[in-house]
């Protein structure tokens, strides 16, 4: 029988009617600063999901202080990727700050779980995950680059994937109409959505399968639970 409940990871894009033909021809310049920030921080990030691999194995819980800064570290990364070149959503600059913004056009919540398996956390990582990241490959480029180094190893590898080549049609249509497609702003919306979702995943943040579904749209519908989950394994109990 098909659970209904909401998913733990909240992503948000408010669609702009306003956005410039040409900045988004700049913004790999404008988001250097953030981008260095980042590679530190996501550094942070990884060590400290190691300690939490470790805490939750014991205890059965994810630390509260860790979370919210893995959290956060998400977070500021959905909002420099929306004001770029995961969605060009905004021509607002993104704020320097882990913590959430409400009046900023992109938000990000993850609910802090009160408990989670600890048998669970040594598989869901890498082996339950598994067709989601083949799946997310597509959309960020990675299986792209990944099959072309299986091909010729000494070769630089880079792919787009589907989320870069939608967003690039989404800025020559901006460049030369001046406006952002609405349909294709929802797609790119539910791609990003489902590639943050298994990352909250795999970063042990829940137990709650990602659904293997493309929730479209500015408005994450998750929050609804009248929303169906979807595929996949349903939590195991603490332990």
């Amino acid at each position: 029988m098909e659970r209904q409940f909401p998913y733990p990871l909240v992503l948000d894009g408010e669609y702009s009617h306003h956005l410039s033909r040409w900045l988004w021809l700049l913004k790999w310049l404008l988001v250097i600063p953030h981008v260095i920030v980042l590679f530190f921080l996501w550094i942070a990030f990884l060590v400290l999901s190691v300690v939490a691999f470790f805490t939750i194995l014991v205890t059965g819980r994810y630390p509260r202080g860790i979370f919210d800064f893995n959290v956060g570290v998400l977070r500021w990364s959905w909002r420099v990727g929306y004001y770029s070149y995961s969605a060009l959503g905004t021509d607002r600059y993104p704020p320097f700050s882990l913590a959430d913004d409400p009046n900023y056009p992109a938000r990000l919540t993850v609910e802090h779980p009160q408990s989670l398996s600890r048998g669970l956390v040594l598989v869901k990582w890498w082996l339950l995950a598994l067709p989601h990241y083949l799946i997310i490959g597509v959309f960020t480029g990675a299986a792209f680059a990944g099959y072309s180094q299986v091909r010729d190893n000494n070769a630089w590898a880079y792919g787009s994937g589907l989320i870069g080549l939608l967003v690039c049609i989404a800025g020559i249509v901006l460049l030369f109409a001046g406006l952002y497609p609405r349909g294709l702003f929802d797609i790119i919306m539910g791609l990003n959505r489902w590639v943050f979702r298994v990352s909250a995943y795999a970063a042990l943040m829940t137990d709650q399968y990602p659904p293997l579904r493309l929730d479209m749209g500015g408005n994450d519908v998750s929050k609804s639970a009248d929303a169906p989950i979807g595929l996949g394994p349903d939590p195991l109990p603490a332990s």
